[in-house]
């Protein structure tokens, strides 16, 4: 039986989003795996934003597990230890479809490997078929290839469902001009082009995403994930963390 359609919310400024969750947000006060209350909050609040009709897309990462460029400066081969970084999105990706069919949020995972034992293989069109069927859908694998981050999978995912926009929902509030962790004098930007952010090599997302982005218009907005609401708010158009777009007026 097909799920409900959801009418948007009359106040939504996006109805189809890419949500990139970095793999360390689901830590939570940890450093490694997966914290079950951070995914029961996580689940929560997706569950909300699509009961407002939103069509959600998730590209999850694999940091909390196992990162590949780590795996490969400890002397791994590259493309071996990327492999094992899409492995561990997958793990990710399963636990949240679990968390938000739990509470009643009709879920599709789509993995770039192909894995049809746990997840069906990504196909565009059946992608975006699913989400106009009231679908949320969990982006995994990456792109299915390595030397690609998770990153450049969410805006490559973003272009392809043709979303609003793309949110980025981290464990920092926004983008700063140096690390906030070591830097307590570090300011936050508003907004910021994808020109600036690439020539001054910001870090929150790597250089190849951010190209795409711009190459294609798609707004990106940074948030934090911990913060209770952050997501419904960046779907109704208000502004939160840090938004990276063509100009900053």
């Amino acid at each position: 039986m097909a799920p409900p359609i959801q009418t948007p919310h009359e106040h939504l400024k996006y109805k189809r989003i890419l949500l990139k969750l970095s793999g360390e947000a689901l830590c939570g006060p940890s450093t490694f795996g997966i914290d079950p209350e951070t995914m029961r909050l996580t689940a929560d609040e997706l569950g909300e934003v699509h009961a407002l009709g939103v069509q959600i897309g998730v590209v999850v990462g694999g940091g909390n597990i196992f990162r590949g460029l780590k795996g490969a400066a400890s002397g791994m081969d590259r493309a071996q230890s990327d492999y094992m970084g899409m492995l561990a999105t997958v793990i990710n990706a399963l636990a949240l479809q679990d968390a938000l069919e739990q509470r009643g949020v009709p879920t599709r995972v789509m993995t770039a490997l192909e894995i049809r034992q746990v997840a069906e293989p990504y196909i565009r069109r059946r992608a975006v078929h699913h989400l106009s069927k009231g679908h949320l859908l969990i982006f995994a694998a990456g792109t299915g290839n390595p030397y690609f981050s998770t990153d450049t999978a969410a805006a490559l995912r973003a272009m392809e469902i043709n979303a609003g926009a793309l949110f980025k929902a981290t464990k920092v509030d926004g983008i700063y001009d140096k690390d906030p962790v070591k830097n307590p004098d570090a300011k936050m930007y508003a907004r910021v082009t994808y020109q600036q952010f690439i020539a001054d090599r910001l870090q929150v997302m790597d250089a190849t995403a951010v190209t795409l982005c711009r190459d294609n218009k798609m707004p990106v907005r940074v948030f934090k994930l911990g913060t209770r609401g952050n997501v419904k708010r960046a779907c109704l158009g208000e502004e939160l963390g840090t938004l990276v777009s063509e100009s900053v007026s």
